[in-house]
């Protein structure tokens, strides 16, 4: 029998490919390391940026119907100034406030009359007296059954502006001045077409005009802090500083309600800034979120709207 002989590796070339392995192995490892970090990073860079520009685009529709001259900045229940006068850089006004017209009621189409919104926003001045306003074109009794339908409030809760008659510190927002001529509560509407004006307080000094706003709602946007314990639970460092987002509707400053009494839905959370301004008829704000990534590591994401009314 022949016998064959068989080459194999030595021992010297297979301390080679094992190190060459080796190095193979840590260099492969460390790119999919990087590779991971890399989509951890990104994935909340995504999620940040989707939840800000939401956010953001939620709140600028919102403003879009906000009543020029309601708009305020507040530093708790009692303190507010009216945005346009709000100091640049200032960063104690950390809650908005506006009062917004009723847009779903003014653009309403409905079967029994398609032609006629349920306000018009035009009034009749020489059919209207000081405690009943004559507004044509309108469906009022549609108007409550709209109110009633989006809310808990209705048309007796709502309240209407004349352009160019009242301020921020004229509308409600305060004890000391809901007695003022800026903004007329309705009681109620004696036809389609009249609405019923409480006479008791701003009935004296009322002038009518022949546009109006309705509105039956103010909103606000209340930033919530962290506590301590709260920001470790999500994953941040102690001192981070952040809040969450809220926003209140269904609430009547003039009936002398404040937006703690109103209804309340979560916007956003972990936020890390929400700063506003204004400017003419212009509003603007800036909105950052953070999310954290693991450990004390964590994105920051912003976005910034204007809004012209």
């Amino acid at each position: 029998m022949q016998a064959y002989k068989r080459s194999a590796f030595t021992m010297l070339e297979v301390i080679f490919v094992i190190m060459i392995l080796g190095i193979v192995t840590s260099i492969g490892s460390q790119i999919i390391v990087k590779v991971y970090e890399n989509y951890i990073i990104q994935r909340a860079m995504h999620r940040t940026s989707i939840k800000t520009e939401t956010t953001a685009t939620q709140l600028a529709n919102r403003l879009s119907f906000s009543i020029p001259g309601t708009i305020i900045g507040r530093i708790d229940d009692a303190n507010f100034d009216d945005l346009e006068s709000i100091p640049a850089g200032t960063t104690d006004r950390n809650i908005l406030e506006w009062i917004g017209y009723d847009s779903d009621g003014f653009n309403a189409s409905f079967s029994d009359d398609p032609r006629n919104p349920a306000w018009s926003g035009y009034a009749d001045v020489t059919a209207s007296s000081i405690d009943s306003l004559s507004t044509p074109g309108s469906k009022l009794g549609n108007e409550d059954t709209l109110i009633k339908n989006l809310s808990d409030s209705q048309l007796s809760d709502s309240a209407i502006l004349f352009p160019d008659t009242y301020t921020a510190h004229h509308v409600g927002y305060s004890e000391t001045n809901r007695s003022d001529a800026g903004i007329h509560p309705v009681s109620g509407s004696s036809s389609d077409t009249a609405l019923t004006l409480d006479s008791s307080t701003t009935a004296p000094h009322r002038t009518i005009k022949e546009h109006y706003k309705l509105t039956w709602t103010a909103y606000a946007v209340v930033p919530t802090i962290l506590s301590k314990d709260e920001r470790i639970a999500r994953g941040f460092k102690s001192d981070d500083d952040l809040w969450d987002l809220t926003l209140y509707y269904d609430y009547q400053p003039w009936e002398g309600e404040t937006y703690s009494d109103g209804k309340h839905q979560p916007l956003i959370r972990n936020i890390s800034a929400f700063n506003f301004m204004g400017t003419g008829n212009t509003v603007r704000f800036k909105l950052c979120q953070k999310e954290s990534i693991g450990g004390e590591f964590s994105v920051n994401t912003c976005k910034e709207k204007a809004v012209i009314r």
